[in-house]
């Protein structure tokens, strides 16, 4: 995991998507690998120009996934320095914990308490397969609270502003283009 970028504190990074703007927070405080695995992404400019192609609302509002240069679900990012894939371990920090648990679900870990970072409306977590460490570079926002993904996916920020229009996206919508407007500089490599 050293070779992975970390965050230190937090980040603001604004989306423009169908011409308008959506804020997130990054929490690299609870979040510290995911968080920078993301920063990192958006300072590369990564997601400039990818679509959203997972977009559930029925029965009831649940994601808009994003982030797969694919465009399928199947990608994820390739390292141009060294032609690997990273991909990132899941990192879940539970109330109370000093530490977040690393490459387990909570429940695998034996762990009850919930996390700090929950999946609430508008929360930004980490997609996966489902091997505990295989996100990349997908990404959704939580369309509502979906309290049984807490303890199984890695939430690493939260809308801010802009929640109306994630709740617009539709299947194929394109990320114009991402940037981060604070918080670059807690972002190590």
């Amino acid at each position: 995991m050293s070779n992975l970028p970390i965050l230190e504190g937090k980040a603001t990074i604004e989306f423009k998507i169908n011409g308008s703007t959506v804020a997130i927070e990054v929490d690299g405080e609870n979040a510290p690998i995911t968080a920078g695995n993301f920063v990192d992404l958006v300072d590369r400019k990564f997601y400039d120009g990818l679509t959203f192609h997972r977009v559930v609302k029925q029965p009831q509002p649940f994601v808009a996934q994003g982030g797969d240069p694919k465009g399928n679900g199947t990608g994820g990012f390739v390292d141009p320095d060294t032609n690997q894939p990273r991909n990132i371990p899941l990192e879940i920090k539970p109330i109370g914990a000093d530490e977040p648990v690393y490459s387990k679900t909570l429940p695998q870990a034996g762990i009850s308490q919930p996390p700090i970072l929950q999946h609430t409306k508008g929360a930004v977590a980490m997609a996966r397969a489902q091997p505990p460490d295989s996100a990349s570079s997908q990404f959704y926002f939580a369309l509502a609270d979906l309290d049984f993904l807490n303890g199984n996916y890695a939430v690493f920020g939260y809308v801010t502003e802009g929640m109306d229009v994630v709740e617009n996206i539709k299947e194929g919508d394109k990320i114009e283009s991402v940037q981060i407007t604070s918080g670059l500089d807690g972002l190590k490599k």
